[in-house]
């Protein structure tokens, strides 16, 4: 594989081989080998519950494990420490069958104590959707993130052919396809679970 230049990443955006939308500041967001994007408005946290443990084996939405927060444009969402939150870029991201892509986070974010991703980090050909960011605080101070603030930056990587089967494609389970607003785990819909005859280790309240 071989990462995008930001020379070719601006031919790519010029032709729709690739797309940011909306992209508003290219001089500003396009680096050298990657673009930065946006915080978006909408964020989730996990509630405290009374239920032992996240259980994948129980069937229940794991929406009812997390509360919406909407973030009105200068106001902060504010992430403590220890705290985990689910937020999504302000940019739809378009990617062809030959393409991937990965989202790293600023140095400037990390500095703070603040990372941007736990493991989804990896973004498949094919997808298309806003990309769900996975927000710690490993620090020991409160942290205010604004919406439009750049936090992270997406890399793409050519591949060394497309790719036969892409995200998005009928005969695959692609649970985030077309995503726009942050998407809570849909582990309950992987094949293994899905098709399990194992029951959940705790009873419901």
């Amino acid at each position: 594989m071989a990462i995008l230049s930001d020379k070719d990443i601006k031919e790519h955006l010029k032709t729709g081989k690739i797309v940011i939308e909306p992209l508003e500041n290219p001089e500003r967001q396009i680096q050298p080998s990657s673009v930065d994007l946006r915080i978006g408005n909408e964020f989730k946290g996990f509630k405290i519950i009374r239920k032992p443990c996240i259980d994948p084996m129980d069937k229940t939405d794991m929406d009812s494990y997390m509360e919406s927060f909407y973030i009105d444009d200068g106001q902060p969402f504010i992430i403590h420490p220890g705290e985990f939150a689910l937020a999504t870029t302000y940019e739809t991201i378009e990617l062809p069958n030959d393409l991937v892509a990965r989202v790293e986070g600023r140095s400037s974010m990390g500095r703070l104590g603040i990372t941007m991703h736990v493991t989804a980090g990896y973004i498949d050909p094919g997808f298309c959707g806003r990309i769900t960011l996975e927000i710690s605080n490993i620090g020991k101070m409160p942290v205010a993130l604004y919406t439009g603030q750049r936090v992270c930056q997406i890399v793409f990587e050519t591949m060394t052919s497309p790719s036969e089967r892409p995200y998005g494609h009928p005969g695959r389970e692609s649970k985030y396809m077309g995503q726009k607003s942050p998407e809570t785990s849909k582990i309950k819909f992987d094949y293994e679970i899905k098709g399990s005859k194992l029951k959940p280790t705790f009873k419901k309240d």
